[in-house]
Order: structure tokens, then C-alpha cells, then sequence
């Protein structure tokens, strides 16, 4: 990610989502030093497929992934509405296919209570707490002016929330899983998620009126 971001401009829409996404890793990894999960192998091997899928997007933008790269350099659009239109895209369309993937590779089996499931909700805490703490950065300096000046930065901020985003990735993962014999069907319904991701990421990146201050 840290060299994705050194050719890319600050107010690249691109950029803002990476260096959200590559600070939330760092803060996760931080906090998970010394902290022990009854089945690591399984984090680390969700969290390598997940990567792989915002790799993967960079080349290929899927449907849910194109709101973000197709206004990458629009005026009007707040940092914190970019950063937030890739956590929409990258957690509610790319984290149920990571989490069928990485089931899949280690053999396990993908279900409500199970310990895999109780692993994710360790990380969704943590996550939590560190979500806050990045947001909040955008508050302050040329980003956070910026996110303040447009109306709908506001909104953007208190409509989405990482907990309800990762509890649908596991409901859709859930899914996913189900259909994995039925390929074809899997395959639509992967579709129409896709798409509706990347509706839901257009109105993240509505470009909004300057905010009057007098």
C-alpha cells in the first residue's frame, strides 16, 4: 500500500481510501501485538485474501469498485467521502468472497457461531476502536478543512459504520457459502451484490455545496 500511495497526489480519491485502509492495518496490528485468537492461521489468511482483492480492484475495478475510481479526481467530494466509498466497496463486496476463499483454502467450514465467527467479532472490536481514532484525523489539517466545508461529508460520516458493514459481509459470506455448489447462481447473486455496493458507493460521493460560514 505505501508504495501504491507515492506516486498518487493527496487528493486523490484512491489515495485517501489507501491511506485509511493502510493506517486502520497498522493501528489492527499494533493492537494485536501480544493478543492471542484461538485459530491465527485463519486471520492472517483472511486478511491476505482480503489485500488481494483491493489489488485486484486497482487493475480491474468491479462494479462496487467503480464509483471510487471513476471520480478519483472530481472537485466537490470530501476526503473522508473517498475514504469511506472504498471501506463501502472493499468490506460489503470484498470481505464475503474473502471469507468463502479463505474457508475454502484451510478446509473449514463457514458458519453462524462457529470459532472462525467468533474470531471476526474479536476483530470488529478492535476495529472499532481504531476506525474511530483514523476518522478522527481526518478532522484536522488540509483533509479535515476540506471535509468540513462539504455538507455531505457530515452525512457520509454518520451513515456508515464498519460494524454493520462487516456484520453483512458475514451474512453474505454465509450465502455465498451456501451457493458454493450451485456456481452459476453463486455467480449472480455475487452480481447483484456487486452492483448494489457500488450504488450504495454513489451516493457516498455526491459532490456537495461549499458549507457557508457567514
Amino acid at each position: 500500500m505505501q508504495a501504491l500511495l507515492a506516486p498518487l497526489g493527496e487528493a486523490d480519491g484512491v489515495a485517501c481510501f489507501t491511506r485509511l485502509y493502510l493506517a486502520v492495518t497498522q493501528g489492527v496490528a499494533a493492537r494485536l501485538a501480544g493478543v492471542e485468537f484461538a485459530d491465527p492461521a485463519f486471520l492472517a489468511q483472511l486478511d491476505v485474501r482480503f489485500a488481494d482483492l483491493f489489488f485486484a480492484a486497482i487493475e480491474r475495478p468491479t462494479p462496487a469498485w467503480a464509483p471510487l475510481f471513476q471520480s478519483r479526481t472530481r472537485k466537490g467530494i470530501a476526503p473522508l467521502q473517498f475514504a469511506l466509498a472504498g471501506m463501502n466497496a472493499h468490506i460489503n463486496r470484498d470481505l464475503p468472497v474473502a471469507l468463502v476463499d479463505t474457508c475454502t483454502e484451510l478446509g473449514r467450514e463457514l458458519r453462524p457461531d462457529s470459532p472462525e465467527h467468533q474470531e471476526f467479532l474479536r476483530v470488529n472490536a478492535l476495529l472499532a476502536r481504531v476506525e474511530r481514532k483514523v476518522k478522527a484525523s481526518y478532522a484536522t489539517g488540509i483533509a479535515g478543512l476540506l471535509t468540513r466545508l462539504f455538507h455531505r461529508a457530515d452525512d457520509a460520516v454518520a451513515n456508515f459504520s464498519v460494524d454493520r458493514a462487516r456484520d453483512a459481509a458475514w451474512a453474505n459470506g454465509l450465502a455465498l457459502w451456501k451457493l458454493r455448489d450451485e456456481p452459476a447462481i453463486a455467480a449472480e447473486f455475487l452480481g447483484a451484490l456487486d452492483r448494489m455496493v457500488g450504488l450504495a458507493g454513489r451516493g457516498l460521493l455526491v459532490q456537495a455545496r461549499l458549507r457557508r460560514f457567514f
